[in-house]
């Protein structure tokens, strides 16, 4: 079994990490020939199934083991991993390989950076000429050419400038490698075609809005009997398909909704990966019944603010299908330098090489 990689797009990488890290501390890595796959699947709270493409975040990339597309399992430690990708942002290069320390099954990231020395040589120089200058004394050739009063005076030595010299950084990030059997049970969660599907806005910006509701309903609540709401409080979000988003927060003394009305863009599926005729299809009926027809979840407003993490990858583009009282599904489609984003099939995300983050929200009965 082996692994070894150069990393690319090493700040891409480093907030992924930083956003799974929000909502769980481990996380299961698949890793294969073409693809890299972190699953995320805590106690409670939301399911995070992400999937690039290999040249997304690895390059010179170099894999090998006796699974089917030499297929390798690990249990990863998110923290350290986020760490040591921190470290890395401003290196020259880095490097990621799979070793073994004392027997322990270690991913170990060598980091290559430049550093400058300080001029403290220049200084010591100019000590040098100045004690030369005392011991010479009153000493004056006329025939010097390159006397203080000659066309050719002296220059001083520039040895001021820094000396660049490479540095170099190992971080181990300890794994666990998990056989096959034990990750063959892990499977995404299946639900049925959403009955709304919409571009969200900028998800700091709703992060931005959420996470000021929640606040309000933790300060309002806090002194009432409802202890249990005040630690968890729930957000209602909403959406049609005539371009329309709606989150409302609904405590014992408040009723407060921000509305983004008919500016979002209600993405055209392709009936090519339907698993029904358009004309069947739940949107379809959403769409044909009129703007007051919303699809509707309840989350946690805590779970939801971490969710909301990962827009801090720029320039992702972001679906929200919602299943009517069912499920909320985000498809955070990363966006590459050398790409335009790819085409969007609802509840289709990760496949023909997307890179894709993919949320699964449930909703919460009330």
């Amino acid at each position: 079994m082996r692994f070894k990689t150069e990393l690319r797009n090493i700040r891409t990488f480093s907030k992924l990490v930083a956003a799974l890290n929000t909502l769980e501390k481990i996380a299961w890595v698949r890793l294969d020939d073409d693809t890299v796959r972190f699953t995320v699947i805590p106690d409670t709270g939301s399911q995070v199934w992400a999937s690039l493409s290999v040249d997304t975040i690895f390059d010179n990339y170099h894999i090998q083991s006796n699974e089917v597309n030499n297929t390798i399992n690990l249990e990863l430690p998110l923290g350290p991993l986020q760490r040591a990708l921190k470290s890395a942002l401003n290196s020259n290069h880095a490097n990621l390989r799979l070793t073994k320390r004392d027997g322990i099954p270690m991913l170990s990231m060598t980091i290559h950076t430049m550093t400058k020395d300080a001029p403290s040589a220049a200084r010591r120089n100019k000590n040098n000429n100045n004690n030369n200058d005392d011991q010479m004394g009153s000493y004056n050739d006329d025939n010097d050419p390159f006397s203080e009063n000659s066309l050719y005076p002296q220059e001083s030595l520039e040895l001021s400038l820094k000396r660049e010299r490479e540095k170099v950084i190992t971080q181990d990030i300890p794994v666990r490698v998990l056989h096959p059997d034990t990750v063959e049970t892990i499977m995404q969660p299946k639900v049925r075609e959403p009955d709304v599907h919409i571009m969200l806005p900028p998800l700091l910006q709703v992060k931005a809005i959420s996470d000021r509701f929640t606040k309000l309903a933790v300060t309002t609540t806090a002194a009432s009997s409802s202890r249990r709401e005040a630690h968890n409080p729930k957000l209602e979000l909403s959406a049609n398909m005539h371009g329309s988003l709606r989150l409302r927060l609904i405590a014992d003394t408040l009723d407060i909704t921000s509305v983004w009305d008919s500016c979002l863009e209600n993405p055209q599926l392709d009936p090519a990966v339907l698993t029904i005729p358009i004309e069947e299809h739940p949107s379809t009926r959403y769409r044909e019944a009129g703007p007051d027809k919303w699809a509707t979840v309840r989350v946690d407003g805590k779970d939801w603010s971490r969710v909301l993490s990962v827009g801090r990858l720029e320039g992702s583009r972001v679906i929200a299908c919602f299943t009517h009282e069912h499920a909320l599904i985000l498809y955070v489609y990363v966006r590459r330098a050398d790409d335009d984003y790819p085409g969007v099939g609802a509840g289709r995300g990760g496949e023909d090489g997307d890179d894709v983050v993919t949320y699964y929200v449930s909703s919460i009965n009330t």
